[in-house]
């Protein structure tokens, strides 16, 4: 297990490698020359103020709808819970198909902030409505007991142990920011990796390319660093003896009509829009966009790409995962990192290091499934590890040494009762992978072999020909398969808080 997991994150450092190794090779009096420009300076500004624009919208508007749910007695609570997932069921280009099509004049950065937030919210409304439903509410009883009236005990007692679910949903909606494509292509509004695809469309991996993709890279580091500091080594868990108590929904009175009608307008923005603009456009289109040459082949791709993403990083991710439950040390840690780091990177760094990875060491599997597979893969390995470990951490060792003494063989104990026990955990996993996979785009883009159409490669190529009708089956399906794994999440999320 040990050396398959050591194996499996090398595996893992072939983007990073490709960008080191790019910047060596390019040489440091070129990477000066082609860093060290206006162009860049430009797309450094549009992606650092996307950045600070956003994830502030994205944590007010997260923040403040978790608490709205969980916290007073909004009516309808329940329903809004889910509600306020839902965006997330929607990917960012259709949202930004949605309202370019709604809005024809819709472009730049204000354009970009408007459906890079109404896409991201949910990323930071999913964990702190499951670290909220987690909190013990003696701490804000207590600050109440001593006349702090509720704003005080929100902002002095709440929010401070939010910290952790806030920064890492910021995180969240930085990295997606910055590997975004498809939804800033449409508005015209230029970054990194806009940029990065245009270069890569008109000089076939080129040094300048290569350069900005170094520049993202580092973006990212630094935005793991910063989120790392942030989140600190401070611990807001209960514990002691006796049952935690319920928490005292606050009573809205008369704000509630405005809560209910503010959480109604972000619901009609985030889905009503694109779901309305997807609907007219298919009415529209009529039975001649459902071309089933065209239409069923893009379909049986995205589910076969899908099935067998989630299965091979499911089966990657167990090695990786085993060690870390059952033998955690510095070096453990260490192979998880690795994935990590790369699983921060933008789709187009990791499509571009396999491009140039397989064009020259190993030609022959150049725009073959397996390296669009072996992408997704490193793209979405945490999605499936993280699940993998909880799971894991649920079938102690001391199961498989019960069985043993019951005269079971060590591997017919490890898998009649490790296996069996990480198994739901393993298919919620590959469920949030396969959803992934299916909504990929900029990857798919890059990898795919020749012929090959998934759902969102010819969603892009029919909107792209200002084709909306087109488009607009192709969207419609991909929310249809992507309702189901958003219902997944949230209630994923319900569970880890025990609620």
């Amino acid at each position: 297990m040990a050396l398959l997991a050591t194996l499996i994150a090398l595996f893992s450092l072939i983007p990073l490698g490709y960008v080191v190794y790019m910047t060596v090779v390019t040489g440091w009096d070129t990477v000066v020359e082609l860093v060290i420009r206006p162009r860049v300076g430009e797309l450094l500004l549009n992606t650092v103020l996307l950045i600070l624009v956003t994830v502030p919208m994205c944590l007010v508007l997260g923040v403040g709808g978790a608490w709205l749910v969980e916290r007073t007695n909004l009516r309808g609570h329940r329903w809004w819970a889910l509600a306020l997932a839902a965006p997330l069921a929607i990917p960012a280009f259709v949202n930004s198909y949605g309202w370019a099509s709604a809005v024809p004049s819709l472009a730049g950065l204000g354009a970009g902030t408007l459906i890079a937030t109404l896409s991201y919210f949910p990323l930071v409304y999913i964990p702190v409505a499951a670290t909220l439903g987690r909190l013990d509410p003696a701490i804000e009883q207590s600050a109440a007991s001593l006349g702090l009236g509720p704003w005080t005990v929100f902002f002095r007692v709440i929010l401070p142990q939010l910290r952790i679910a806030m920064a890492g949903g910021s995180l969240l909606v930085a990295l997606h920011l910055l590997s975004e494509y498809g939804a800033f292509a449409m508005i015209r509004f230029d970054t990194f990796t806009t940029a990065i695809m245009v270069q890569f469309q008109s000089a076939f991996s080129g040094a300048a390319g290569n350069m900005l993709a170094s520049v993202l890279v580092l973006m990212c580091m630094v935005l793991l660093l910063a989120e790392a500091k942030v989140r600190g080594n401070a611990r807001y868990s209960r514990v002691g003896f006796g049952a935690q108590g319920l928490a005292t929904r606050l009573r809205l009175s008369w704000y509630q009509l405005p809560a209910q009608l503010a959480l109604l307008a972000l619901i009609v923005l985030s889905v009503g829009v694109p779901l309305y603009s997807v609907a007219r456009w298919t009415i529209a289109g009529g039975a001649e966009i459902w071309e089933p040459d065209e239409f069923f082949p893009a379909l049986f791709q995205s589910l076969g790409y899908g099935l067998g993403g989630a299965l091979v990083t499911c089966v990657v991710a167990f090695p990786m995962a085993f060690i870390a439950v059952r033998h955690p040390n510095w070096f453990s840690r260490l192979l998880e990192l690795s994935n990590y780091v790369t699983s921060s990177m933008p789709g187009i760094v990791v499509g571009l290091a396999f491009v140039t990875v397989a064009i020259r060491l190993v030609p022959g599997i150049y725009q073959s499934s397996y390296v669009l597979l072996a992408a997704y893969v490193l793209l979405f390995l945490p999605r499936a590890l993280v699940n993998l470990r909880a799971g894991l951490s649920q079938a102690p060792i001391e199961l498989e040494e019960a069985a043993r003494s019951l005269g079971k063989s060590p591997a017919r104990a490890f898998f009649r009762v490790t296996l069996r026990l990480t198994a739901p955990a393993a298919a919620g996993g590959a469920a949030l992978v396969f959803l992934a996979v299916v909504n990929e785009l900029t990857a798919t883009l890059l990898l795919a072999p020749n012929g090959t159409r998934t759902l969102a490669t010819a969603f892009w190529a029919k909107s792209s020909e200002i084709d909306y009708a087109g488009a607009a089956p192709y969207a419609l399906l991909m929310i249809l398969i992507s309702i189901p794994m958003t219902y997944l999440l949230f209630q994923q999320s319900k569970k880890a808080a025990g609620q």
